[in-house]
């Protein structure tokens, strides 16, 4: 089975599973494990940050993070098709007590002319504007990447109005990969971040918030609160240390994959796609065939041992990722264009 629902789906590889079974561990709730505080500290570097913690998830990850920024009855500025705003179940409201404020981005983009306009006043019929959070890369964007210089001018509309800036970095290695650039060049205008392990890294759980000492520590006491609180966890700290160390720059080849992937859907009748948009691991594209749903899509392309993710009545999802070959995405690409023929 080939399949392209999401990059959460790979599995460890054969070294990557040896590296888990020979990791020292400890009580990480101690503070004595010694994996995952060395993965801690190989993420503070890597994202230019005084401090990181593991949490079990990127949900548990950007949730700590507005809840350690804000406090209740306060706003938080995201992007309408923002995982934080569609796929956390409204943890924002019922575990920080805060309220969203969505803005319509391009393909997932805010830029700063729009965000200035969206920081409320002083009434005090007003809630507090405290946080903007971005996504990097987008997913519903298509993976898209956020221009490094609109996040910096992001930061400057932020710091002049007294905001703080949350970057959902679930897949920023995708993005700094595909740009050739380095992670700080993005995290120095973040007051946080966070880092999935388990997405194109390919790590089967686990992700990273990174900020400032002080911060951190109040993410750790809330990641207690919230349920976080892990034991022996180096075992999985370790499946992180050795995806990042091995699994980074084979990003680029998700990007490739996903790239001819889309030249190929762009060509099929039946089939809509901006196949020059695809930047990353991610691409979305429409059913043009009025009697098909993408559903039936879906059911029809399992059938040929393709797994796809619907995302409404005509939209399709396929991710790549370390777990799909360049024959996968030959044979995918064959499959679809003959139930389209």
């Amino acid at each position: 089975m080939i399949d392209l629902r999401s990059d959460t789906v790979t599995k460890p590889t054969p070294a990557m599973l040896k590296a888990m079974f020979e990791a020292e561990v400890g009580d990480d709730v101690f503070g004595e494990d010694a994996t995952v505080n060395l993965l801690q500290e190989k993420v503070a570097k890597l994202l230019g940050k005084e401090a990181s913690i593991f949490v079990p998830s990127g949900t548990m990850a950007n949730q700590l993070c507005i809840k350690t920024h804000s406090r209740p009855g306060d706003e938080v500025i995201v992007e309408k098709s923002s995982h934080i705003f569609n796929n956390e179940t409204a943890a924002a409201a019922a575990l920080a007590g805060v309220q969203l404020h969505p803005l319509v981005g391009t393909r997932g983009i805010l830029y700063p002319e729009q965000i200035e306009k969206a920081i409320r006043d002083s009434d005090y019929h007003h809630p507090l504007s405290r946080l903007i959070c971005l996504e990097n890369t987008h997913n519903r964007g298509g993976g898209s990447i956020y221009p490094l210089e609109i996040v910096k001018e992001i930061w400057k509309v932020a710091k002049k109005y007294n905001l703080l800036v949350h970057m959902d970095g679930a897949r920023l290695l995708n993005a700094t990969v595909a740009l050739g650039i380095i992670p700080v060049e993005y995290t120095q205008y973040v007051d946080s971040v966070t880092l999935c392990l388990s997405k194109g890294l390919g790590a089967p759980v686990g992700s990273m918030v990174a900020g400032d000492k002080k911060f951190i520590q109040q993410v750790r006491r809330f990641r207690k609160m919230y349920g976080g609180g892990m034991r022996q966890v180096g075992f999985l700290a370790a499946a992180g240390i050795y995806a990042l160390d091995h699994h980074v720059e084979r990003l680029a080849e998700d990007h490739q994959k996903a790239k001819k992937l889309a030249e190929a859907l762009s060509k099929i009748s039946g089939i809509e796609i901006e196949s020059e948009k695809v930047e990353t691991n991610i691409l979305y594209f429409k059913i043009k065939k009025e009697e098909w749903t993408a559903q039936k899509v879906v059911e029809e392309l399992k059938k040929r041992e393709i797994l796809v993710l619907p995302v409404d009545e005509k939209t399709m999802r396929a991710v790549t990722h370390l777990d799909v070959t360049r024959d996968d995405i030959e044979k995918a690409i064959l499959a679809i264009q003959k139930l389209f023929a």
